[in-house]
């Protein structure tokens, strides 16, 4: 006696589900990008204006989250819509915790970031 299992077929989350869910965290993944562009911007045209490396930090900070949503994107597009928002959740918290520490380095030692 042989037992054959019907092959699984996984349906795919629809394509307008995947749009909005991802829509949806895009707009704080772009709200984290503006922030640090505004940021950038603020000390940048301050009087002594950023080195290099506060350059650096601080662009870090506006490539960060888009890299983080790109990534999450890729991993969760064809997982289940709850997955997937969990996925994009999870790196929106990795992105805060990130921008965090840019201003926390921005206030306690911003100083090394200034042209001299």
């Amino acid at each position: 006696m042989t037992t054959e299992s019907a092959p699984t077929t996984r349906r795919r989350t629809p394509t307008w589900l995947v749009a909005t869910v991802a829509g949806a965290f895009g707009l704080f993944y772009a709200y984290a990008v503006w922030v640090a562009v505004g940021h950038l911007v603020t000390q940048a045209t301050g009087v002594r204006g950023l080195n290099g490396a506060g350059w650096a930090v601080l662009g870090s900070a506006i490539v960060f989250p888009i890299l983080v949503f790109a990534a999450a994107f890729a991993l969760g597009y064809r997982r289940r819509a709850g997955a997937f928002a969990l996925l994009l959740l999870a790196g929106l918290g990795l992105v805060a915790v990130f921008w965090l520490n840019i201003l926390s380095y921005s206030i306690t030692a911003g100083g090394s970031l200034l042209a001299t």
